[in-house]
């Protein structure tokens, strides 16, 4: 929270440079919720408490390769989203580097994203007593 404004932190993607939120394929051993701060962990630099309830999902086409024509190819994908009350914000970890991170009100971020589902859940986030901002796991 910023002057009692929830922030919602989004990275760029690799490929386009869009704002979206940390996510990832599934892990295993590891329960949806822990895969998501994980990949929140990876590529943005966070740690902090993951909630266990799943805010939402929303679904997306993962570029697999990039260009133009037959060459393209991407895989329709759902995404779980986790919110993770930060505690920790650190400059090492894996992808610094590759992204940019920012915080935004939920308003901007909602804005700020392509994904129309996704826009929905940042938009109307409202934290839990456990948790305090969107990760997600795919």
């Amino acid at each position: 929270m910023l002057r009692g404004r929830v922030q919602v932190l989004l990275i760029t993607s690799r490929d386009t440079g869009r704002w979206v939120i940390p996510k990832g394929w599934p892990m295993e051993g590891l329960s949806p919720a822990q895969c998501a701060a994980q990949e929140a962990f990876e590529e943005a630099g966070v740690m902090g408490q993951v909630s266990d309830t799943c805010l939402g999902m929303f679904a997306y086409d993962k570029a697999l390769v990039r260009g133009p024509g037959p060459e393209a190819s991407s895989v329709p994908c759902m995404v779980a989203v986790y919110a993770l009350q930060v505690s920790r914000m650190v400059d090492r970890y894996p992808e610094a580097g590759q992204r940019r991170r920012k915080w935004f009100t939920c308003p901007k971020a909602a804005e700020r994203v392509a994904e129309p589902e996704l826009q929905v859940l940042l938009a109307a986030f409202v934290p839990q007593p456990d948790a305090a901002s969107p990760a997600a796991q795919a």
